[in-house]
């Protein structure tokens, strides 16, 4: 029994991590500088977070009170807890340029069982979080080509639960056998497309990225620049509506906004100067985002009343209520853009996550293959474009962002604790990027992620619990038994 204890805790030494990470069957391309890692990171931060969940977090709506105005301090507030994270996600990417991400990190600190927790529970940062990004793209692409003419039938853009509860879309669809079919085509087919460019490869698709990061800044500087002229200062009155509840809850809805920085670490085994460029990527980006947040969110509430601004597309609305058609249009395509590369970006990611998992043990064997000529991990990139786009065809956006956001910010809680265990088990190895201010910065971020995470409601708490009780139940009945680690111990 304490054999099989200590096993369940027994760390992977670094140096082995890093040999295996060579090893000619599982190494991928090295082909990203510190400029493409920067756009990967505004790539995947900057997306359906700005344009959607902004507005909730402002208003609040049926099952949330709003930040209202004072929405630009829990932007302060989940940035600085978010800077905490990628302070130490930093160290770790330097010291560790492995694919793994977070899971890697926690194998190599807190033990095997913690890190296949990790590794499950990063599902539902980029696999389920890209449902509901595939959803909300999805929306703002039914409602671009409307603009332009093109009015896609509801039962082809819709979710199943939406439709069983509007007559009209399920009267409307053709039948199979009696049953009506409803899917959401645009998201299938926007996950279809990227999950081809990442088969083809990472720098094939940073550069797609590069493009798409690009217009979306450019789109988010349009917004800034023409609303500065639109701002009325009594809109801020009064400034915290709700008070600090208000601001809290408004941090916890406007994480998903910052969810990304960290996907830049699974593109390490990529990056051509990782010690170097990974600390750039993740914090220049992080960096950047949370300026340009700031700024949008003071144009936004400074434009209309924030009480009108519980929208599917806020910055939208605004535009509208100021009469600037054209630019409420630039905005839904700048939308379109944004959701895009994330979706590239958590796309890149999941794969990477499977791929090292299996590299492990502790996924099966067929995870890790990489493709002969691409030399990318083709087969779980496939995977997980199917089995997003199968669940993004039917399912409801509702309640996908905040089990994202407890999934994310349990993930920063473990890097945070990861650090700690590692200065102290070995503080004597030489860390190209050293996380500042340790042990503080690290508990800072651990405080700071629980204080997110306790603004989510219980019933997000509770799925989550089912979401890790499942993993525990794979991990005991396969894993254990498949990995590699565990394996080598000694009768």
């Amino acid at each position: 029994m304490r054999r099989i204890s200590m096993s369940l805790f027994r760390t992977k030494n670094l140096d082995i991590i890093l040999q295996e990470s060579e090893a000619p069957a599982h190494q991928l391309k090295k082909v990203l500088s510190a400029v493409d890692l920067l756009a990967l990171g505004i790539g995947a931060i900057i997306g359906a977070g700005i344009f959607t969940t902004i507005g909730t977090a402002a208003a609040g709506d049926a099952h949330h009170i709003g930040a209202g105005p004072a929405l630009i301090l829990s932007f302060i507030i989940t940035a600085i807890g978010c800077g905490f994270a990628a302070l130490c996600y930093a160290e770790f990417a330097s010291l560790i340029p492995i694919s793994g991400s977070t899971y890697t990190y926690a194998y190599a600190t807190l033990g095997e069982l913690i890190a296949w927790i990790i590794g499950w529970d990063l599902i539902i940062e980029y696999a389920v979080g890209n449902v509901a990004v595939a959803i909300g793209w999805s929306g703002y692409f039914t409602q671009l080509m409307a603009g332009l003419g093109l009015n896609i039938p509801k039962w082809l853009c819709t979710d199943l639960r939406t439709a069983l509860h509007t007559p009209d879309i399920l009267n409307s669809a053709p039948h199979l056998f009696g049953i009506p079919l409803v899917f959401n085509l645009p998201a299938v087919a926007i996950i279809a497309l990227i999950t081809i460019i990442l088969v083809i490869g990472i720098k094939e698709s940073a550069w797609f990225n590069n493009i798409i990061v690009l217009i979306k800044l450019l789109v988010l500087l349009l917004f800034i620049g023409v609303g500065v002229f639109y701002i009325k200062p009594e809109h801020w009155v009064p400034f915290m509506p709700n008070g600090w509840k208000g601001i809290q809850t408004g941090a916890a809805i406007v994480f998903f906004a910052y969810i990304g920085f960290d996907a830049v670490s699974t593109a390490a085994e990529e990056t051509k100067n990782p010690k170097r460029d990974l600390p750039i990527g993740i914090i220049g980006s992080l960096a950047i985002c949370t300026l340009l947040y700031i700024l949008v969110t003071v144009i936004l509430t400074g434009i209309m009343p924030f009480t009108k601004l519980n929208t599917p597309d806020p910055l939208a609305t605004a535009i509208n209520y100021l009469n600037l058609n054209w630019l409420a249009g630039i905005i839904s395509f700048g939308a379109v853009i944004a959701m895009t590369a994330v979706l590239l970006v958590f796309q890149l990611g999941q794969p990477r996550i499977f791929f090292s998992m299996a590299r492990d043990g502790l996924l099966p064997k067929k995870f890790a293959s990489v493709h002969p000529r691409f030399r990318t991990p083709y087969f779980t990139t496939i995977l997980t474009g199917v089995a997003v786009a199968f669940f993004a065809a039917f399912a409801d956006i509702g309640e996908v962002v905040e089990l994202t956001n407890i999934g994310t910010l349990f993930a920063f809680v473990l890097v945070c604790a990861g650090i700690l265990f590692l200065r102290h088990q070995d503080p004597k190895r030489h860390r190209p990027f050293k996380c500042p201010g340790v042990p503080w910065v690290p508990i800072l971020g651990i405080i700071a992620c629980f204080y997110l995470m306790l603004g989510l409601p219980w019933i997000t708490w509770a799925r989550f619990g089912i979401w890790l009780a499942a993993g525990l139940v794979l991990y005991f009945s396969y894993s254990i038994r498949k990995s590699k680690l565990r394996n080598h111990l000694p009768d």
